[in-house]
């Protein structure tokens, strides 16, 4: 049925979506559950939390209802139940909204429960109405932020600029960062239902920051996207640091020798840690660090600290970065740390199932890799979009070039095939 995308399940808000979310929430509430509920500051999403709510209240369950709350929110208080959800569209354009599912230690569903749920919604197979399930409000932030500062401390020496995209992350990281001694100048901080930039928190859509950032003196820059599972940051000078920079910033800081990623990541890491690589998605890195490594995360901005939880915490993360802010001067790691070039490209595509089939990918998402004599290429389809990604590191910019061309003439030669 396909359901399930890279990270869980996303789609235009439609009545169809409705339906899932109360399936959805009739298949976890079986057995009278006890289940986590979130959601991001779309308009759609208090009718999908409604849906879902009445799911699990038909199946006799128990909902924690937190309203408005970042993803790692949910994920973080799952471990007080059997289960958490969180009505998200993460950082995609406002039309679209979604569900993500955790189990109790933060992790994201694994594609066995996925299916499990995928099959169950294809065969209508569902559980008896009892319709004496409860939901109760509940306030979810208070625990995880608690959490976080038990291992953060700011100084008040300068301030943080802090862009939460008019999300999740509005309701916590302002308010973290100050109560861990920090100075914050917050903007798009409300949970207004829409989005005053592009959700994804991509160079191209912070280009207001970096001049914010240096008329204040900040230390640094920090961006989240919808429901602030990603964060990504900015130096003293306002410079945005790329993800593959990001991973091994983090890295460096928590000491962490081994470290999981994606397969799109770039090889400086491996200059770092000893590595090991997953496919794209956040889940396939959780799943992966639940038997081995000690921090994980992709380019996308999604980064995870297993001891504290195995779902990306953009808010945690957040605060990290901060703290590195305070005690490092980023802006001269930023120039010595190790690079390679790295093109990343995309096309759209809304066969990109079919194309990456004709092209011979173990599956459209994972995508084929093709190793090169110093470098790789990557070709996949989104797992959110309608869009197949071309990725290619080499270590000359030469190189490439070449790759990333390369990867776009195969591309074409799968188009090509289905047509």
């Amino acid at each position: 049925m396909g359901l399930f995308g890279s990270s869980g399940i996303r789609m235009e808000y439609s009545s169809t979506l409705i339906d899932i979310c109360f399936q959805v929430g009739q298949i976890l509430g079986d057995g009278r559950q006890t289940l986590v509920l979130g959601r991001d500051a779309r308009t759609t999403g208090q009718l999908l939390a409604h849906a879902f709510c009445a799911g699990v209240l038909g199946s006799g369950g128990l909902v924690w209802d937190g309203g408005v709350a970042p993803t790692p929110t949910v994920a973080y208080n799952a471990r007080n139940a059997s289960a958490g959800a969180m009505m998200t569209a993460s950082h995609n354009p406002e039309e679209y909204n979604g569900i993500k599912l955790f189990n109790p230690d933060g992790s994201s569903f694994f594609i066995s429960q996925q299916t499990v749920i995928e099959e169950r919604i294809a065969d209508a197979v569902y559980p008896p109405v009892t319709g004496d399930g409860l939901v109760h409000p509940w306030d979810i932030v208070t625990p995880h932020m608690n959490a976080i500062l038990e291992q953060l401390s700011l100084s008040l020496k300068s301030p943080i600029v802090l862009d939460c995209g008019n999300g999740a992350g509005s309701v916590i990281t302002p308010r973290l960062i100050r109560e861990a001694g920090g100075r914050c100048i917050a903007v798009n901080a409300n949970v207004s239902g829409h989005f005053a930039r592009p959700s994804e928190p991509l160079e191209q859509h912070l280009l207001h920051l970096p001049a914010l950032i240096r008329k204040n003196g900040a230390t640094c820059g920090i961006a989240h996207d919808g429901d602030a599972d990603r964060m990504m940051g900015l130096d003293a000078k306002g410079r945005y640091i790329s993800g593959d920079l990001m991973l091994m910033l983090f890295a460096e800081w928590l000491g962490a020798k081994k470290v999981v990623t994606t397969i799109d990541a770039s090889m400086a890491i491996e200059e770092v840690a000893d590595v090991q690589r997953t496919p794209v998605g956040d889940s396939f890195v959780s799943e992966k660090l639940a038997s081995w490594g000690n921090f994980g995360g992709e380019p996308s901005g999604s980064w995870i600290f297993p001891g504290h939880s195995l779902c990306p915490d953009g808010i945690y993360a957040a605060g990290l970065f901060a703290m590195i802010a305070d005690e490092w001067d980023i802006a001269e790691w930023y120039g010595k740390a190790p690079r390679y070039p790295l093109l990343r490209d995309s096309v759209y595509c809304t066969e990109a199932s079919a194309v990456m089939d004709a092209l011979g990918a173990e599956s459209p998402t994972i995508g084929m890799r093709i190793e090169q004599d110093d470098g790789w290429t990557l070709i996949r389809a989104s797992g959110t979009e309608p869009k197949i990604r071309i990725t290619a590191e080499a270590r000359s910019p030469a190189n490439a070039k070449k790759y990333l061309a390369m990867g776009k003439v195969l591309l074409d030669e799968g188009i090509k095939k289905i047509r």
